[in-house]
């Protein structure tokens, strides 16, 4: 079976200069940072001493900005310029690590098909998130056929409608606004012939800087002149989540600063806020807690997956489900932050799920 890993790779040049691979050199100022010590780092990259310093000196010559800062007693650290390399890097690989996900499970199929006659797969569509992820990595680890797409919550209902996947995950906040965010599904989910499966709860709140040095409470301080917000793109979960609570608030869309402003990911919007292109952002707390942001908590919501009932059986789909109902998969999601997993694996109705 084929496992094809697409990893983010970016080269950076300044003027008309040999463009600078960043791998190797993001590589060394992690483990830097990580280690406090360019000796200790060269050797946790495997890289010679004497490599590791060329490799610093190179950079900083065509950047004309130092990367290392050393004083006695307090180690090797990385100028604000170094941290920002490696800020971006964050944020190429939080951008783009979904989509490039999605291709590679694609070419993973077409090359199954091509050399091994291989066509059958469980096709999962998904929203995005920490748990989903984990979850791939458990049937990767199990060797079970998979076809990833991530895409939104209600193109991935919406494909399983038409047959396009096997399991569908989406996202229902609990409380005043389960009911609009479920009508939004309502229309491809079939509550004869559908199920669901709970993967988690989890929380979404408000990304703010380390101490929220700008003193946020909620929404209502989104529309402040001092704060820069970045929003989740048009169509997904979240978004739709954010704008169903700002229409109960009262809250006008333009009266926000960046509303318009947009990522793809929990984590691009974790990323964006930790760099300091932006104050504020909406998102699930595990981003927040990744890159070492504030949380204010607001409102905890469902993921399921969806799937029609005559599968659950189906030798395919079975072993995901296994997966979803043992004990260490439950650890696993356990561990994240801002995710509970107490009654994941359970097998509903549409109707026991949402009355």
């Amino acid at each position: 079976m084929f496992k094809v890993h697409i990893k983010p790779h970016w080269e950076i040049a300044y003027d008309n200069e040999v463009a600078l691979d960043t791998a190797n050199l993001l590589q060394l100022l992690t483990a830097i940072q990580q280690s406090g010590s360019i000796a200790r780092a060269a050797q946790l990259t495997r890289y010679s001493y004497r490599h590791a310093w060329g490799l610093l000196r190179d950079a900083e010559r065509m950047f004309g900005n130092a990367l290392i800062e050393s004083g006695r007693g307090r180690g090797t650290t990385l100028t604000d310029f170094a941290s920002k390399l490696l800020w971006a890097d964050r944020l190429v690989t939080a951008r783009l690590s979904p989509t490039l996900d999605s291709l590679a499970s694609e070419l993973e199929v077409e090359l199954g098909k091509t050399v091994e006659g291989q066509s059958e797969k469980v096709r999962l569509n998904a929203s995005h998130g920490f748990a989903v992820a984990a979850l791939l990595g458990k049937i990767n680890e199990a060797r079970l056929p998979v076809e990833v797409r991530y895409r939104h919550s209600t193109d991935a209902v919406a494909a399983l409608s038409r047959q396009e996947c096997d399991l569908a995950g989406f996202h229902v906040p609990l409380g005043e606004f389960e009911k609009p965010a479920i009508a939004t599904y309502a229309k491809w989910l079939n509550k004869r012939s559908d199920c669901l499966i709970h993967l988690a709860v989890r929380n979404q709140g408000l990304f703010v800087e380390p101490d929220n040095p700008k003193g946020l409470r909620g929404l209502p301080d989104l529309i402040r002149s001092d704060l820069r917000f970045v929003n989740r793109e048009a169509g997904s979960g979240t978004r739709m989540l954010l704008e169903l609570m700002l229409a109960g608030a009262g809250i006008a869309h333009k009266k926000i600063n960046g509303f318009e402003n947009t990522e793809f990911t929990h984590s691009a919007v974790a990323a964006f806020i930790a760099s300091g292109m932006a104050d504020v952002g909406f998102g699930v707390q595990t981003a927040a807690h990744r890159f070492g942001l504030g949380f204010i908590p607001l409102v905890r919501e469902r993921y399921f997956f969806a799937l029609p009932a005559a599968s659950l059986q189906d030798p395919l789909i079975r072993p995901v489900i296994d997966i979803l109902q043992s004990d260490s998969f439950r650890k696993v999601v356990n561990n994240l932050a801002g995710y509970d997993a107490t009654d994941m694996g359970k097998i509903q109705t549409i109707k026991e799920a949402f009355g």
